[in-house]
C-alpha cells in the first residue's frame, strides 16, 4: 500500500482481493465488460478508455486450421478502398454456434476486378457484408464501389456498422470462446495486436484508432451481420446423367 504523503495512502484493489467471487462468477462478469474497461474494473487500474480493444492474448483465441464441413454456414465481411481492400471469411459450427475466421483477402492498390477474382474463387454463392461507406466511395469514374462489386457478380448487403455494439459483440464472443481465428490468418492477427483506443484532443476524448484496421473491421461486419449472411452452400443438382435400364418391364 504506497504512501502518497504523511497523511495519505493509496489502496488499489482488484478481483483477487474479493474471495467471494468464484471462477464462474468472474467468467460471467468478464464476458459482460467491454475490453477497454477490463483493467479498470478487474484490477483497479486508473486507465479508463485506453489500450487494446481486445486485450486477450492471441494464443487464447486462435486455433489450428481444419477442414470446414460442407454443412456449416459460411459468409464474409468486406472492407473496400484503394489503399487496402480486405475480406474475411467465417464459418459457424452448428453444434455450439462458435464462429471460426478461416480465410482472408488482403491487397492494396488494385482495381476491383483483381479483387473479384480472388474473393469469388472462395465461393461465388456466399453472401458478404460490406462496409456501408462503400456507397459513398468511388474508385473509377465516380462509380460507387458497392455498385461496382455487385456488377462483378458479388452477393452483397450493407453490414451493420454500429461500432460500439459491434466491438462489444466481438469481445463477448472472443472472451467466451465462441469466436476463433485460424493461426494462418497473419494479417488479421497483426491488426488484432495493434487495434486500440487512445485519447484525442484537449478534452481527452477516447476514440478507436482508425489505422491498420481493414480486416479487423471485416470481422466486426461479419459477426454483426451474421444472421443475414450465414448460409450453407447450396446442393448442386446435375441433370445430365444418363441411366441405362436393363429390363424395361422390371425397371432395372
Amino acid at each position: 500500500m504506497p504512501q502518497i504523503s504523511e497523511s495519505k495512502w493509496l489502496t488499489q484493489a482488484g478481483w483477487s482481493n474479493v474471495p467471494h467471487l468464484d471462477e464462474q462468477a468472474r467468467t460471467e462478469l468478464l464476458s459482460s465488460i467491454p475490453p477497454y474497461l477490463r483493467a479498470a474494473r478487474t484490477e483497479g487500474t486508473p486507465a479508463l478508455g485506453m489500450g487494446a480493444i481486445y486485450p486477450i492474448p492471441l494464443e487464447q483465441v486462435t486455433c489450428d486450421p481444419f477442414a470446414i464441413p460442407a454443412f456449416w454456414k459460411r459468409g464474409y465481411g468486406m472492407d473496400v478502398g484503394w489503399d487496402r481492400t480486405a475480406a474475411l471469411w467465417l464459418a459457424q459450427d452448428p453444434t455450439d454456434g462458435t464462429l471460426y475466421a478461416y480465410a482472408e483477402h488482403y491487397m492494396g492498390q488494385q482495381i476491383p476486378a483483381v479483387h473479384a477474382l480472388a474473393i469469388k474463387a472462395r465461393g461465388e454463392w456466399m453472401l458478404g457484408a460490406i462496409d456501408p461507406a462503400s456507397r459513398q466511395r468511388a474508385q473509377e469514374a465516380g462509380r460507387q464501389l458497392f455498385v461496382t462489386y455487385q456488377t462483378l457478380g458479388f452477393n452483397l448487403i450493407n453490414a451493420i456498422n454500429a461500432v460500439d455494439a459491434g466491438l462489444d459483440e466481438v469481445w463477448t464472443r472472443l472472451s467466451t470462446g465462441r469466436l476463433k481465428i485460424f493461426t494462418t490468418l497473419q494479417n488479421l492477427q497483426a491488426e488484432y495486436r495493434n487495434y486500440r483506443r487512445e485519447e484525442r484532443g484537449k478534452d481527452g476524448r477516447v476514440v478507436v484508432v482508425k489505422k491498420f484496421d481493414h480486416v479487423i473491421d471485416c470481422l466486426r461486419y461479419a459477426v454483426m451481420t451474421w444472421p443475414a449472411i450465414g448460409k450453407v452452400k447450396p446442393v448442386e443438382h446435375r441433370h445430365d446423367a444418363v441411366f441405362t435400364v436393363g429390363d424395361r418391364r422390371a425397371g432395372y
